[in-house]
This record gives structure tokens, sequence and C-alpha cells, in this order.
């Protein structure tokens, strides 16, 4: 515990803290407005809880989608900008534009085509209580009005991704906070009707969303290009958005896997759920009450392991490798240190919390116990997630493919689908043994840790490549790069 809270190691957790804590506290009120949107939609009854849960569910590959194409070139922004090399950064930044629109191309064709079969998947359980085609109805009508908002999102997050990247958090809080506070007013207004305007239920949360995430894109947008003097890669960034090959190539080889990850993980984790739903219709509902509480607090860990793999990522830039191993587990266990404090608060919680929703009350129940379980193992979610960031921070993105989206498949999914194809356990015992699986993905992270393979500073020879194709900063840029690199 001395060495874990030493002097070096507090300025340590003091420099992710610095980039964790905007992010926690943007995805804090994001997640809050998805709390209050919940509720809402929640007092619309059973299936319309279970509908925007579906939905959700769909929409959350997306995002994660969205997120793993997107995480390639941020670790190598992260090391160009410890590198100090700005036109490494803007390379990255438009590698990370194509990737968002190729990946909206793609979630827009598949949910537009194959929705009503992705949501078909979660209504093969029975419940009594619970009309499985008007949730259906429902889900589809949400699904349909959020795809428009799927393009402010992606591009919402190459912006801030960057911005993060130059330890700039700040303002993408900023955003996130003027896009939240837009949501809560336009989900009262347009599920409940105020105004004069109709009530629209389900349909006026989706609206709701849509019209924020453009007003957040609209936001840090604007901002960032008033910034350019401070953001010196946003200067000149749309003279051209092609990238030469010796660059591109390295970040794909390295972002592909990432992409597949993320794609393969978020769709493991909804296939976990709709077997889980096959014992009944209920767990539907029930665990989007669940995610809905426990996604409020764990963006602690989550803001944690993104700030660390940031953090880490930067001092590979900038070749400062001694001790790195050290610092790596540090962080780790600080993370999980401060997701202890958010279990307690989960479990004194949990049994009030499903009572705000106007549902049947198997599904009050089996949200209660979800939320419990959950909350159990948060400090090693904690700890996997600063696990994962710091694997993936070296570029090791096919180790953590494997340990990731590689263990979901052949390990949880798999064990899920035996118990509940082949046993007579109940939903509950399923779930538990479907948590604690993690503990084997934790003991794979630490021999990846001890053995350092992922410590690789990325950029050194790419660097070298940029350098030498600099002509395009004019001399106006090459004075703001210098005050930029110093600050």
């Amino acid at each position: 515990m001395k060495k874990l809270f030493s002097a070096e190691r507090k300025a340590l957790y003091l420099r992710a803290l610095m980039l964790a804590v905007p992010m926690m506290i943007q995805n804090g009120i994001t997640n809050a407005v998805g709390l209050v949107d919940s509720i809402m939609v929640g007092s619309q009854g059973t299936e319309s809880t279970a509908a925007v849960s579906m939905s959700g569910q769909l929409i959350f590959v997306f995002n994660l989608a969205i997120f793993g194409a997107l995480s390639g070139p941020g670790i190598f922004g992260a090391q160009y900008f410890g590198n100090n090399d700005i036109e490494g950064v803007r390379k990255t930044f438009r590698i990370k534009i194509w990737a968002a629109v190729v990946c909206v191309i793609a979630g827009i064709c598949a949910f537009l085509f194959f929705g009503d079969f992705f949501i078909g998947l979660y209504l093969k359980g029975e419940s009594q209580d619970i009309d499985p085609a008007l949730a259906l109805n429902l889900a589809r009508s949400y699904l349909n009005i959020m795809l428009i908002g799927f393009g402010p999102f992606a591009l919402t997050q190459v912006y801030s991704s960057t911005l993060r990247e130059n330890n700039e958090s700040t303002m993408p809080m900023i955003a996130g906070i003027c896009g939240v506070v837009a949501d809560i007013f336009l989900n009262w207004v347009l599920i409940f009707g105020r105004f004069g305007l109709p009530a629209m239920g389900v349909k006026g949360a989706a609206i709701a969303t849509v019209i924020s995430r453009c007003i957040e894109f609209a936001v840090i947008v604007v901002w960032s290009h008033l910034k350019r003097k401070r953001f010196v890669f946003l200067q000149g960034i749309y003279k051209t958005l092609l990238v030469e090959s010796k660059v591109t190539i390295p970040v794909l080889k390295k972002s592909v896997p990432i992409l597949i990850n993320e794609f393969l993980w978020s769709a493991g984790i909804i296939t976990t759920n709709q077997l889980l739903s096959q014992r009944s219709f209920a767990v539907v509902p029930a665990l989007g009450i669940s995610a809905s509480l426990c996604n409020l607090l764990n963006v602690v860990f989550v803001a944690m392991g993104s700030a660390v793999g940031i953090v880490i990522g930067q001092m590979l830039g900038a070749g400062e490798t001694k001790g790195i191993r050290k610092k790596a587990s540090s962080l780790m266990w600080f993370t999980a240190f401060l997701a202890i404090g958010l279990s307690a608060v989960l479990i004194t919680v949990a049994p009030f919390f499903p009572k705000f929703y106007d549902v049947v009350d198997d599904v009050k129940y089996m949200a209660t116990a979800f939320i419990t379980m959950t909350a159990f193992f948060f400090p090693l979610q904690g700890f996997l997630n600063a696990q994962y960031f710091t694997i993936r921070s070296g570029g090791k993105t096919f180790i953590t493919f494997l340990a990731d989206s590689g263990f979901t498949w052949a390990i949880s999914v798999f064990s899920v689908f035996m118990l509940i194809r082949f046993t007579n356990l109940n939903v509950y015992q399923v779930y538990a043994i479907y948590l604690a699986l993690d503990l084997l993905k934790v003991v794979f992270g630490a021999i990846m840790i001890r053995t350092g393979i992922w410590i690789t500073n990325l950029v050194k020879d790419v660097g070298k490549d940029v350098s030498e194709n600099h002509q395009e900063v004019d001399a106006t840029e090459d004075a703001d790069a210098n005050a930029w690199i110093k600050g």
C-alpha cells in the first residue's frame, strides 16, 4: 500500500485523473441523462422499457464499433503527441474521419435491412405479462429514428478522442453537457407532450436523442476550429483527406484488430443477453434497468481505463519506458480501488432503484438481482479496463483481440450457451457464473503485462517519414506549433 500511494505514484494518478475526471463528468452526465430517459420511457410501460432496451443493445454494438475504429488511429495519435509530431496527429485525425464514415454507412445499412431480425432474437422467451409484438413495433420505430443520429455521433467522437489525445478533455465534456441538457428537456417535451406537442412516447425519446447529438457535434466542432492556434493539427485539416500509405498502412494494421475486437465483443454481450432472455422475456427489460444504473457509475473506471491508455501511450511515444510496467500496474490497482466505493453504492441502491419503473414485479425483482451481482464485480472490471488499455497502448492489438473478444466468444458466450441449453440453473446462477469468468481474463492480462511485450514505440520510425513531408506547414503554423509543444 505504501508503494501504491507513494509520492511518485500520486503524481502519476493525478496525471491520469486530470484526463479522466472530465471524461467521468461528461460520461456521467450522459449516462445520467440515459438514466432519466430510461425512467421516463419506463413510465410508459414494460413494453416501452423492453423496446428501448433491445434497440439500445443493438446501438451499443454500433457505438463500440465507432470506438474501435477510432482507437487504432488514437493509439498512434497519443504517441505522436508524446513525440511532439503535429503532422502525425493531423494524419491520424484524417484516418479517423474515413473510419467513422465507413462505420456509419455500414451501421445504417445493417439496421435498415436487418433490424427486425436482430430485435426478433430477443423475443424467444416467454412472459405472461408482456406483449412481445408491441415491444417489437416500438423497438423498430425507435431504432429507425436513431439511425439519423449515427453521423453526428461518429464525427463527435472523432473530434473528442483527438482532443483528449492532445491533453484536452474539458471541451468534449462541455459539449457533452450541452447535448445532455438538451436531451433531458426534449425528452420531457416529446415523450409526454408539452407546449402543445403530442405525446410521442418511445418515438419522442429517439427524436430527442438525435437532436441532442447534433447539438453536441455543433458545439465541439465550432469551438475546436475557433481554437486552431492552440490545436495546430486542425490548421489546414480539410485541405485534403488523403493520407499516404506509409502512414495509413501501419495504422490500419493496428486498427483493424481493434475494430473487429470491439464489434465481436459487443456482439458477444448482446448474444449473451439474448441467451439469458430465453429463460424469460422479463430478462430484457430487467437488464435494461440494471444497465441504466450500472452505466451511471462505471464511467469512473471506464474513463480511468481510457486515461491510462493515453498516459502510457504518451510515455511510450516519448521513450519514457523506465519503470513503465510498475507504473502501469499501479494505475490498474488504483482503478480497481476506486471501483470498490462504486460497488458499495450500487449494492445500497439496488433494492430501491427498479421501483421508479412502471414494470411488472418480476422485472423489478430481476433487475435488483442483476444490479447487485454486477456491483460485486466492479473492482474486477475496473482492473480489467486499465489492463486492457495498457496492453493496447503499445499497439498489441492482436493480443487484446484474443483476450477480449476471443475470450468473450470462446469462454463466456459458449459457457452461457451450454448452461442455458443443458442445465436447469436459473438465470441468476448463470449470470453470476458469466460475471465470474472474467477472473480468467485478468490472469491472462497479468501475464502479458509482466512480460513487457506491449512496451513498443510505434511512431519512432513512422515519425521520421512524416517529418520529411512537412512542407505544408507554413511559418505561422510553425510558430503555433512551438507554443503548442511547450504548452
